[in-house]
């Protein structure tokens, strides 16, 4: 049954799910990868999903603007008609990457998911005209790991980030990203053409990690094709 008691996401534990996504949230912000109120980030954490608003201030997120859905959802949620354990007492409405993130859940088994709408992420797609980005040779790789979800790379692998299409609502694009994700199963997030990236993890650390290394990639990546540099060996 929904509710909006407090019980579920406040706590004194820094590292509890609604203390963190705050929290994380005011660090991307910082690194323009969640500004004018885009991206998002989702926990799961055993049976609940730990979800951000959308169409907020993500620098000034707190715990009491958390979702809280169960894991897993009944069919057919959590993409139409989605059960909440708990809406925050304002008016507020749930991440519209949330058919996305489930997507990392259910083809992943993802502890967590990230979307940023990075400038490097959407200058990879506008200079990787194509169905995927490629690199190679780098030593940031070693911090992604087969599938995101699975062993480290080395600096030897070349990484394949699927791109796809962007769409005019964010959650139309989860067939697309689920079909990138089954066509590239060793990749370890979605690029999505003029808009940004979704990146997944074990747990929340590791999905910040693999975020932060792929933003470094495509940077560099970028950096090397406007320079006529090869980015894969």
């Amino acid at each position: 049954m929904t509710s909006n008691s407090d019980d579920l996401v406040i706590s004194s534990d820094p590292l509890h799910p609604a203390n963190l996504i705050p929290e994380l949230c005011r660090s991307f912000y910082k690194l323009g990868w969640v500004t004018g109120t885009g991206g998002g980030i989702c926990i799961r954490a055993e049976d609940k999903v730990y979800i951000a608003p959308s169409g907020v201030q993500k620098e000034r997120i707190r715990p009491e603007h958390i979702f809280v859905l169960p894991f897993p959802q009944p069919t057919p949620s959590p993409h139409t008609d989605r059960v909440f354990l708990r809406r925050p007492a304002r008016n507020l409405k749930e991440s519209a990457c949330t058919p996305l993130f489930w997507n990392s859940f259910d083809l992943r088994d993802a502890g967590s998911c990230i979307h940023t709408h990075s400038q490097h992420a959407v200058m990879a797609t506008l200079l990787w005209p194509g169905p995927v980005f490629r690199i190679s040779h780098q030593e940031m790789i070693k911090g992604v790991r087969v599938a995101g979800t699975g062993p480290a790379l080395s600096y030897l692998d070349t990484i394949e980030i699927p791109i796809i299409e962007n769409t005019p609502h964010e959650e139309d694009l989860k067939d697309s990203m689920a079909s990138a994700m089954r066509e590239y199963p060793n990749a370890a997030g979605v690029l999505v053409r003029r808009h940004g990236v979704y990146v997944w993890g074990l747990d929340w650390e590791k999905a910040k990690t693999q975020t932060e290394c792929l933003d470094y990639l495509f940077e560099i990546g970028v950096k090397m094709k406007l320079a006529g540099i090869p980015t894969t060996l």
